[in-house]
C-alpha cells in the first residue's frame, strides 16, 4: 500500500528528509554563509544543554557537499524500503531516535571534553541502514572494491566496527561516536518494537479460545455450521478471523513479515484482550 505513494521513488519521508537537508544546505550557502548558522544548530557536546534544539538541527547540516551527498543517497537507497516496511510514523519516530542517539552518546562520552561541533545526519541514517539490514539480512549489495556482492548485514558489521576503531583511534571523534550512537539507538529501538510484538503474540496464542487456532483445518473445522445459540456475532468472527491470519503468518514467515497494520493489530488486541484466569 506505501508503494502507491513513492514519489520519484521515494516514500513521503524519505523525500521531505531529502528536501529539508537540500534546503538547508543551499541556505548554508547563500543567505547563512557565515560561521554563526553552524554555531548555532551545529552540535556541541559540551553546550547540548545551553542549546537543546541542536540535538534536532544538527542532523540537517553537513560539512561540505560530498557528506551531504552521501548521506542523501544512503538515505535514498534504503530509506524507502524501511519507511514502507516500519510505516510512515513509525519511520520518522525511528529516524529521530537514531539521530538523537547520536547526539546523546557523543555527549555522554565527550562532555567537558573540547571537541569540535558536529553535523550531519549520519547517526540518523546508520540508523536507517542498520533497520534495512535487520529486515533484509540477506540482501545483496555491491561494495567497492569488492569484486562481488556482500550481504548488506555484512556492511553493517563492518561500519560499526570501522567506526568504533576510528573513534578510538582518532581520540573519540564525535564524528564517529554519532554513528555509533544511531546504531546502538536503531538496535534498542528495533530490539524492544521486536520483544513487544512477540510478548502481544505469546499473549494471544495463551488467551485465544479453543476454537481460535492457527491451522487451515482448524479453520475449516470452525467454519462447519453450529447451532445459532452458540454463534458469535459477525463482527467477533472477523476480529478473531483476523488474528488467526495474522498468527498464522508469523508462523509461516516470522514478525518480520508483519505490515505496520498488521503490527498495530497484534498490539491492539493483545491490549484488548485480558488474560485467562
Amino acid at each position: 500500500m506505501m508503494g502507491s505513494e513513492r514519489m520519484f521513488g521515494m516514500t513521503p519521508w524519505v523525500r521531505r528528509l531529502i528536501v529539508a537537508n537540500l534546503l538547508v544546505q543551499l541556505l548554508r550557502l547563500t543567505i547563512f554563509s557565515g560561521d554563526w548558522f553552524v554555531a548555532q544548530f551545529g552540535f556541541a557536546p559540551a553546550d547540548a544543554f545551553a542549546r537543546p534544539w541542536t540535538f534536532l538541527t544538527y542532523m540537517f547540516l553537513h560539512g561540505g557537499l560530498l557528506h551531504l551527498l552521501f548521506n542523501m543517497l544512503l538515505l535514498f537507497w534504503v530509506g524507502s524500503p524501511v519507511e514502507e516496511k516500519m510505516g510512515s510514523r513509525g519511520f520518522i519516530s525511528y529516524y529521530l531516535v537514531c539521530g538523537l542517539g547520536g547526539a546523546v552518546l557523543s555527549m555522554t562520552l565527550q562532555q567537558g571534553i573540547n571537541v569540535g561541533i558536529t553535523v550531519g545526519a549520519s547517526g540518523a541514517i546508520f540508523g536507517v541502514l542498520l533497520a534495512f539490514a535487520w529486515f533484509w539480512p540477506d540482501q545483496q549489495i555491491m561494495v567497492f572494491p569488492l569484486p562481488t556482492p556482500i550481504p548488506v548485514k555484512w556492511l553493517v558489521v563492518f561500519l560499526v566496527g570501522f567506526s568504533f576503531v576510528l573513534a578510538w583511534v582518532g581520540g573519540g571523534d564525535v564524528a564517529h561516536l554519532a554513528h555509533l550512537g544511531g546504531f546502538a539507538a536503531g538496535f534498542v529501538y528495533l530490539k524492544a518494537q521486536e520483544l513487544r510484538l512477540s510478548r502481544a503474540e505469546r499473549h494471544l496464542r495463551r488467551v485465544a479460545e479453543p476454537s481460535v487456532l492457527v491451522h487451515p483445518a482448524a479453520t475449516a473445522v470452525r467454519g462447519a455450521p453450529t447451532a445459532p445459540r452458540g454463534r458469535r456475532p459477525a463482527a467477533r468472527d472477523a476480529i478473531h478471523a483476523e488474528i488467526d491470519r495474522v498468527l498464522d503468518k508469523i508462523s509461516a514467515r516470522g514478525m518480520a513479515s508483519l505490515t505496520p497494520a498488521e503490527r498495530k493489530f497484534l498490539s491492539e488486541m493483545s491490549r484488548k484482550m485480558p488474560p485467562r484466569e
